[in-house]
């Protein structure tokens, strides 16, 4: 299910154009499994720590699109983005500490590829882009979560 403003619109018309590879992406065997309580406990510590690790990066990537805005509109709405990012890690630490992980481990836990592919990308195109570079680069994740 998606929000409807991300069914109209340019972002509308990307997705129906993605076809099944949007549906690939939204089907896939981890999020199927992840919904129906029957990822394997495993694979669920191991997205819990890398999510983890990729929301620290995330809010960094916020901040630097902060620094490359100047509209009060734009930067209010970037800096409850960032802010949203930052209130989550506690809970996510919570919920971690329920499955038996502390923030030490997450904190030394290696980055899978994935993540480090994504993020350094986003931090790359940060630190060497302009605001709307940077707004496309992290829009995957904030698309993808509607």
């Amino acid at each position: 299910m998606t929000h409807p403003l991300f069914d109209t619109g340019f972002y509308g018309r990307l997705r129906q154009q993605a076809g099944s590879q949007w549906h690939a992406y939204i089907k896939h065997d981890f999020v199927r499994q992840l919904g129906q309580g029957t990822l394997p406990p495993a694979a669920f510590r191991h997205y819990l720590t890398q999510d983890y690790l990729f929301l620290l990066h995330f809010a960094r990537a916020w901040g630097l699109l902060i620094s490359k805005l100047s509209e009060p509109a734009a930067l209010r709405s970037a800096t409850a983005s960032l802010n949203a990012i930052v209130s989550e890690l506690p809970l996510h630490q919570a919920y971690c500490q329920q499955w038996g992980i502390s923030e030490a481990a997450m904190a030394s836990e290696p980055e899978a590829v994935e993540t480090l592919n994504y993020t350094r990308y986003v931090l790359d195109v940060g630190h060497t882009g302009d605001a709307l570079e940077l707004l496309t680069a992290l829009m995957p994740c904030v698309a993808g979560l509607c």
